[in-house]
């Protein structure tokens, strides 16, 4: 009788970059990571993040033939907090769908609908993945992080932005015009 140990699931990398058409024709599916420290944007707009950025993505021809590779992103990341200046753990998480078009498609644009973006491919026909999937994630990120107000170190009522000094009182400027016509009664 022979004994089989689980083995954890082995993190497999994703290429950083890929040709979709080829890849679409043999409707291809990827599911694996990326380095997150191979995205230097994204490491530099956040505290930490994950070691690993969690991809799905999926290679397929539509009903128009056209190629679209469509899939889901989601890593942990940590910002800081805009209220308190406290960190703030999050998880981002993006869907994403693509079709690849060359530079000179412009005309082309009407017939890709509008659920897929459109994605260039480089002169070797490649699209890069890695940088792709780092742009989802940065506009995945919440503009102003913030805590959840019930979570947030400095609650609503110890919020404070300054005292605002009472403005001296200036003499009118017409004050004077108003003594002279006194004067001239």
């Amino acid at each position: 009788m022979t004994l089989y140990h689980a083995r954890p699931m082995q993190k497999v990398k994703l290429p950083h970059s890929v040709e979709p058409i080829k890849t679409a024709t043999k409707r291809s599916d990827y599911r694996g990571v990326i380095l997150a420290s191979d995205m230097e944007r994204l490491s530099g707009a956040v505290v930490r993040c994950s070691e690993y950025v969690d991809a799905e993505v999926q290679f397929r021809k539509d009903e128009q033939g056209l190629t679209v590779f469509h899939g889901h992103l989601s890593t942990d990341v940590t910002l800081i907090c805009q209220r308190c200046n406290g960190e703030l753990d999050l998880s981002v998480h993006s869907d994403f769908c693509f079709t690849p078009v060359q530079g000179g498609e412009q005309e082309n644009e009407d017939i890709i609908p509008e659920a897929y973006e459109p994605v260039e491919v480089n002169d070797h026909g490649e699209v890069s993945l890695l940088q792709i999937f780092e742009d989802e994630l940065l506009l995945s990120l919440p503009i102003v992080p913030l805590h959840a107000e019930s979570e947030c170190a400095i609650k609503r009522d110890e919020m404070s932005f300054g005292k605002i000094e009472p403005e001296q009182e200036r003499q009118n400027p017409f004050a004077v015009l108003k003594e002279l016509k006194r004067d001239q009664e």
